[in-house]
C-alpha cells in the first residue's frame, strides 16, 4: 500500500504487482510478442544479420566518404597547389602569387562543404520521393560523377574539374549525412538505436583514417598519383550501389507514410529475423492513426511550430556546435597545426595516421557503451573534452617557445580533441535528430540540422586560416568556449532519450517545464514497445504522469 500510495503522489500508474527482480527491471515493457525485439539486455541477442549487414553496408559506401573527403586534402596539399600553380602559368604565363593560390586551395577544401550545404536541402525531397534506401542508392551515382571529375582533372589540365569533383562529393556527403542515420533510426528497434545510430560515425572515423594511411608517401602520397588518390571514393560507392538493393525499404516509411502494409511486414521479416511482426505492425498502425491529421512538415512549418520549438532548438545547438567545435579545422589543417607545433616534417604523416587510429578506437568506445551510458553522459564528456583541450592547444603554443616539451602537449591535445569528438560529438546529433522528432518532423529536422552543419563546416573551412593569422594561439579558446557552451546547453536542457520510443521523447518535449523540472528517473516510465511506437493506452496515460 506504501507504495502505491507513492506512485500515486508522483502522478505515476500504480499497479498491484510485486517489484520485478533485477533480471526483468533491465525494461518496463508488457509482454512482447515473439516478433518483437525485447528493449534492452544484450545487444547482439537482438542483432540479426540483415540488420548488421545493411549497417555496415551504409556506413561503409556513405558515412565513411564523408571522413575521407574530409582529411584526402591534407596529404596532397602541396602537389595540389603545384598543379593549380603550373596550370596557370600554362595559361596565362605567370603562376600564381601566395595569397590567391592560397584562396584557390581553401576554395577547393571548403567547397566540399558547400555541396554538403547543397545537399542537405535535397534531403526532403529525395526521402519523400524515393524513400531513405532508395535515396542512398540514388546518390551513390554523384560519387562515380565526382572520382571521373578527379581522377582525370591532371590528364584534362583542369582545376575546375578538382573543384566541380569536391562539390559533387559534398553533395553526396550531405545527403547521407542526414539519410543514413534517418535510415538507421528507423529501421532498429529501441535497444538497438544507439549501437547502430554511432555505426556509421566509427566509419567516418576510418575514412579520416584511411585518408591519412593512403596519404603517406609510401603509398599514394606521390605527386603523380594524388588525382587517384581523390578518386578513389568511387570504389565504397560502387559496392553500396551493386548490394544496397538487396535489402529492403524503411517499414516505418512503407507503412506510415505509403500505406504499405505488405510491404512492411515483408521488411520486418527481413530486420527482425522473425516470421511473426503482427504487434510490431499493429503499434506502427497507432502511430499512423495519430498522425492522420498531420501532413509532413515543411522546414518553414517546423520553425514556426511552437509545439517543438525545443526539440528545434536542440537539433540546432547541437549541430552548429558539432562544427564551430573546431573539429574541422583539426582535421583540414592537421599537417599545419602539427607543423606549427613543432613536429619534424618527415614525421607530420605518421603523427597525423596515429591520430586517426585513436579516431577509430574512440569511435568504437562510444559506440559500445552508448546503449550502457546513454547519448547526454557521452556528448557531455566529449565536448568538455573538447573544450579543455582547445585551451590545452593555446597554453602549449604560447609557452613552448620557453618550454620545448610543450610541442608535444599540444599534440595531445590534438589527440584529445580528436578522441573527444569521435566518442560522442560526431555521432550523437544526427542520432538525436530522428529521436527528438516524430515521422512527419524528421525530414525537416534533418534539413535543417544538416543545413546548419554544413554552413558552419563550410564556415569554419573557409576562415580558419585567417583566424590562425589574426589571432594565432588564441583562436583555439573560440572552440573552447563554443565547446563548453554546447555542453552546457545539453546538461540544463535535453533529456536522455535511451531506450525510449520516438513518441515517447517528443511527449516528454511537450512542455518545457517537463524537460526542466521532472528527475529523469521519473520521465516516460510508461508501457513501452520494441520498435519506436508508444501504446495508445500509454500515450493516453502519459499526460498525467507529467506536470
Amino acid at each position: 500500500m506504501g507504495e502505491t500510495s507513492r506512485a500515486a503522489e508522483l502522478g505515476l500508474p500504480s499497479s498491484p504487482s510485486p517489484p520485478p527482480s533485477p533480471r526483468s527491471a533491465r525494461s518496463l515493457s508488457p509482454p512482447l510478442g515473439k516478433g518483437t525485439p525485447r528493449p534492452g539486455g544484450d545487444i547482439t541477442g537482438h542483432l540479426t544479420f540483415p540488420l548488421l549487414s545493411v549497417t555496415l553496408l551504409v556506413s561503409f559506401g556513405s558515412s565513411m566518404l564523408y571522413g575521407y573527403n574530409l582529411a584526402v586534402v591534407n596529404s596532397p596539399a602541396e602537389h595540389i597547389k603545384a598543379f593549380y600553380n603550373a596550370t596557370w602559368s600554362q595559361r596565362f604565363g605567370h603562376g600564381l602569387g601566395p595569397a590567391p593560390l592560397t584562396l584557390l586551395y581553401a576554395l577547393t577544401v571548403s567547397i566540399f562543404a558547400l555541396g554538403g550545404l547543397g545537399g542537405s536541402l535535397l534531403v526532403g525531397v529525395l526521402v519523400e520521393r524515393y524513400g531513405r534506401n532508395g535515396a542512398l542508392s540514388r546518390s551513390a551515382l554523384l560519387v562515380l560523377l565526382a572520382g571521373g571529375f578527379m581522377g582525370f582533372s591532371r590528364e584534362l589540365g583542369s582545376p575546375e574539374m578538382v573543384i566541380i569533383g569536391r562539390s559533387i562529393t559534398g553533395i553526396h556527403s550531405g545527403i547521407c549525412l542526414s539519410v543514413v542515420p534517418l535510415y538507421l533510426g528507423e529501421i532498429a528497434p529501441k535497444n538497438l538505436r544507439g549501437f547502430l545510430g554511432l555505426m556509421p560515425s566509427i566509419f567516418i572515423c576510418l575514412g579520416v583514417f584511411s585518408a591519412q594511411v593512403l596519404g603517406l608517401p609510401e603509398l599514394l602520397g606521390k605527386d603523380r598519383f594524388w588525382p587517384l588518390f581523390l578518386s578513389v571514393v568511387v570504389v565504397p560507392a560502387s559496392l553500396q550501389l551493386l548490394l544496397l538493393h538487396c535489402f529492403p525499404e524503411s517499414p516505418r516509411y512503407l507503412l506510415i507514410e505509403r500505406n504499405d502494409v505488405c510491404g512492411a511486414t515483408k521488411a520486418l521479416h527481413r530486420f527482425l529475423g522473425s516470421p511473426d511482426v503482427q504487434d510490431v505492425i499493429e503499434e506502427m498502425k497507432e502511430e499512423q492513426r495519430s498522425l492522420s491529421s498531420m501532413e509532413m512538415v515543411s522546414v518553414w512549418q517546423l520553425l514556426r511550430e511552437r509545439s517543438v520549438r525545443w526539440q528545434t532548438l536542440s537539433v540546432a545547438v547541437l549541430n552548429a556546435g558539432m562544427q564551430l567545435s573546431g573539429i574541422d579545422a583539426i582535421w583540414f589543417y592537421t599537417n599545419t597545426i602539427f607543423e606549427n607545433a613543432g613536429i619534424p616534417v618527415s614525421q607530420i604523416p605518421y603523427t597525423t595516421m596515429g591520430t586517426g587510429a585513436i579516431e577509430v578506437i574512440a569511435g568504437l568506445i562510444g559506440c559500445f557503451t552508448i546503449e550502457r551510458v546513454g547519448r547526454r553522459p557521452l556528448i557531455i564528456t566529449g565536448f568538455c573534452a573538447m573544450g579543455v583541450c582547445s585551451a590545452g592547444i593555446t597554453i602549449s603554443l604560447l609557452l613552448q617557445a620557453t618550454l620545448p616539451w610543450m610541442r608535444y602537449v599540444s599534440v595531445v591535445c590534438v589527440v584529445g580533441i580528436i578522441a573527444g569528438f569521435c566518442m560522442g560529438p560526431a555521432g550523437v546529433p544526427f542520432l538525436m535528430t530522428a529521436e527528438l522528432f516524430t515521422q512527419s518532423h524528421r525530414p525537416a529536422a534533418y534539413i535543417v540540422g544538416g543545413s546548419l552543419n554544413w554552413l558552419c563546416n563550410f564556415t569554419i573551412g573557409l576562415i580558419f586560416p585567417f583566424l590562425q593569422m589574426s589571432a594565432g594561439a588564441f583562436c583555439y579558446l573560440v572552440f573552447c568556449g563554443v565547446c563548453l557552451l554546447v555542453a552546457l546547453y545539453v546538461y540544463l536542457v535535453i533529456p536522455e532519450t535511451k531506450n525510449k520510443t520516438f513518441m515517447e521523447i517528443s511527449h516528454i518535449f511537450a512542455t518545457r517545464r517537463s524537460v526542466l523540472s521532472v528527475p529523469a528517473h521519473l520521465i516516460g516510465m510508461m508501457k513501452l514497445d520494441g520498435y519506436g511506437t508508444l501504446e495508445s493506452s500509454s500515450l493516453e496515460g502519459s499526460g498525467s504522469s507529467l506536470p
